[in-house]
């Protein structure tokens, strides 16, 4: 089943108010998997699309119909006095040629499942969008998590600069750099804070929410390797990607489109019934007959098919080719964007462990050295700066680094067209 459809009603009682617009707070941190449920739910794109999903469903039948018949009264040979020597009734129908309804309700249904598969889409992509904006206030918080140990070390740095310019060990210089150094890291702080602010409205927004609501997320943040294949990945994106689906039913679609054009040259017929009362003497084929019955039957004549018909087979063929390239158009640039997501995610991953294990503990250790030789005298100001700001960096790029992969996993999600390990 998919997942939009399996939303636990449970959760949605609990953490959808009764207009059905705000999330409650919940004294659990929310995941990721709980806010894209409830986006689905109350996210008005998604429910656009889902109606318009609906309406395409209900024009298949009625290509099954034929064309409403026709009533007509005619009141023949009427003198001034509106006396009529001759009442007419008479219903004509259209017809096509058998055959021709069958493949037009083919084509409504082919175009009902492209509809849906819009609404797959667009639920595929709030899910991307909000898992995006949720990995986003992730790393905003790491963000400042992580400057928040630098404006300590910072501090510290300060101190110890100060101490030392007292004591006549160092420059003025020194003490100075430190505390600049310390103020940009400060005014960075602020900087961070608002971009969470921002990213955390734009979470809302995806939630159909204020842009300021409180929000109470799960901050944990778990690195596990891709579980899956690249030539998986690939495979998997084009039998399933929306786009790939709705472009073979186009294809398919334009074929049908091809027939129906070439049965144009076959005939569209035309059956008409009247029925006439014969008031006047005069209009009676009989002297005792007052009534009676007209059948018609007609068809249309393609005389002028050199510049209709044929125009309009040529142009169906021409739509044919075009949908199948359009196939193979989306095909190429599938493989071609889940290699190079694959890719790119696998590369941030590895980064993020080698920084993780190796780069940051190698990192906070020469910030330690350096700061104990300092104070002794066996090192700049400069090599101090630097060692702190090597240690600042490595546990930024850590962060990015993570946040690239989370980023390239839903990329890569995206464009498959399907969750493969949430």
């Amino acid at each position: 089943m998919p997942f939009y459809q399996a939303i636990p009603l449970a959760f949605l009682t609990i953490f959808l108010t009764s207009t059905g617009i705000a999330l409650a707070a919940a004294e659990q941190p929310l995941t990721v998997e709980q806010l894209v449920e409830v986006a689905i739910e109350v996210n008005p794109q998604i429910r656009v699309t889902k109606e318009l999903w609906d309406a395409a469903q209900h024009q298949v039948l009625q290509n099954y119909a034929p064309a409403d018949p026709i009533f007509t009264y005619g009141a023949l040979d009427s003198d001034h006095d509106f006396n009529a020597g001759e009442h007419t009734h008479t219903i004509t129908d259209n017809f096509q040629f058998p055959g021709e309804a069958f493949l037009q309700a083919d084509e409504a249904r082919r175009t009902a499942e492209i509809t849906r598969l819009t609404f797959e889409a667009a639920v595929r992509d709030l899910r991307a969008g909000v898992e995006t904006a949720y990995y986003q206030v992730l790393l905003d918080d790491g963000l400042i998590a992580i400057n928040d140990e630098n404006i300590a070390n910072l501090k510290q740095v300060v101190n110890v600069t100060q101490a030392q310019y007292t004591g006549g060990q160092a420059q003025q210089s020194d003490l100075i750099g430190a505390e600049l150094a310390l103020e940009q890291a400060q005014l960075q702080q602020r900087q961070y804070q608002t971009s969470r602010l921002n990213d955390r409205a734009g979470l809302n927004q995806l939630l159909y929410r204020k842009p300021a609501s409180p929000l109470n997320l799960d901050q944990k943040i778990e690195l596990r390797p891709l579980e899956l294949r690249l030539d998986k990945a690939v495979d998997t994106a084009t039998h399933a990607r929306q786009e790939i689906l709705e472009a073979a039913l186009t294809e398919k679609n334009s074929a049908t489109a091809l027939k129906l054009a070439r049965m144009e040259y076959l005939p569209n017929y035309q059956v008409s019934g009247e029925y006439d009362l014969l008031l006047g003497p005069g209009t009676r084929p009989l002297p005792l007959v007052g009534k009676g019955w007209t059948f018609t039957f007609g068809f249309n004549l393609p005389v002028f098919f050199w510049i209709h018909q044929r125009e309009d087979v040529f142009s169906a063929q021409h739509s044919l080719e075009a949908a199948g390239y359009g196939m193979n158009s989306v095909l190429s640039q599938t493989e071609t964007t889940v290699t190079q997501l694959y890719q790119s995610a696998l590369f941030a991953y590895e980064s993020a462990q080698v920084y993780k294990v190796q780069l940051i503990p190698l990192a906070d250790k020469e910030f330690k050295v350096a700061l104990v030789a300092y104070q002794s005298g066996k090192v700049d100001f400069l090599t101090l700066s630097s060692a702190l700001q090597s240690d600042y960096a490595s546990r930024l790029t850590y962060l990015q680094n993570a946040n690239s992969f989370f980023a390239g996993e839903v990329a890569l999600e995206q464009a498959m067209g399907v969750s493969f390990q949430k």
